[in-house]
């Protein structure tokens, strides 16, 4: 049987962002040595195990624990080749917003306080945006008392930089 060619798409050669903090890094170290020493050594054998038990075309058990095992390699190749590549964020001064700060938003007379990392650590709805996002890279290089303006198809956002932490 043959394997389609697929074309790639807008998305299909994006890299993942080497930005993080040295808590996420230390993180995603843990978890690869995790996959090194206990989950894969643990998943070559199940399937050393099920190919002991003889034809692979209808060994159901066989199929699904070489599956897991090439998941597991391939999160393991990715977290290697993020882990090589990854620049550990060290926000230099707090005159302008730089990737780490946190920052305090004025909008709508109210104050929004966002942190701007790398996309590995993004979660919106507890403040932590990209610094790649829309609003994360016109936040970056402002300073206290500057005001940006987000254009969305709605409508425009302006928001005042308060503070950076």
């Amino acid at each position: 049987m043959r394997v389609p060619i697929r074309k790639g798409g807008e998305f299909s050669d994006l890299r993942p962002d080497p930005k993080m903090t040295k808590k996420k890094f230390e993180e995603l170290s843990l978890r690869l040595q995790k996959i090194k020493e206990i989950i894969r050594p643990r998943q070559a054998s199940d399937v050393k195990k099920y190919a002991a038990d003889g034809d692979f075309s209808e060994n159901a058990a066989y199929q699904i624990a070489k599956g897991k095992l090439r998941r597991t390699n391939q999160e393991l190749k990715e977290l290697e080749d993020l882990l090589g590549k990854a620049e550990i964020i060290h926000p230099n001064s707090k005159k302008t917003i730089q990737v780490g700060h946190s920052v305090s938003l004025g909008f709508n007379g109210q104050e929004i306080k966002y942190q701007i990392l790398g996309s590995v650590e993004t979660d919106p709805s507890k403040g932590v945006i990209s610094h790649s996002s829309p609003l994360g890279q016109l936040l970056l290089d402002k300073k206290v008392g500057d005001i940006i303006e987000l254009k969305t198809e709605e409508r425009n956002i302006k928001y005042q930089v308060l503070k950076i932490e």
